[in-house]
């Protein structure tokens, strides 16, 4: 008996406590918020460009990417590259 009425006040309760249709346009951000920074700000590549730590890390990604691109292709033309012609004259091989 004592928990049919415990129920009974509880469900009786949570119609009374539910939100109006107003309340529910009300947007909420939960912990997309600021929040604390741990450690100094980040900077543009731009803003800093003699100081990879402070760079924000899609800056430093790309950074990174593109000197190891560039190391790669400059090693590829530096030994892979084509070797010397060899040209040949006309007139030498016709003797």
């Amino acid at each position: 008996m004592a928990a049919r009425a415990a129920l009974a006040a509880a469900s009786s309760i949570s119609r009374s406590s539910r939100p109006s249709p107003a309340a529910k346009l009300i947007p909420r951000r939960g912990l997309a918020g600021g929040g604390d920074q741990h450690g100094p700000p980040k900077v543009n590549i731009w803003e800093d460009p003699l100081s990879p730590s402070k760079w924000k890390e899609e800056h430093f990604v790309l950074a990174s990417l593109a000197g190891w691109f560039l190391l790669g292709y400059g090693g590829y033309k530096l030994f892979g590259g084509k070797k010397g012609k060899k040209e040949e004259e006309v007139g030498e091989s016709a003797k």
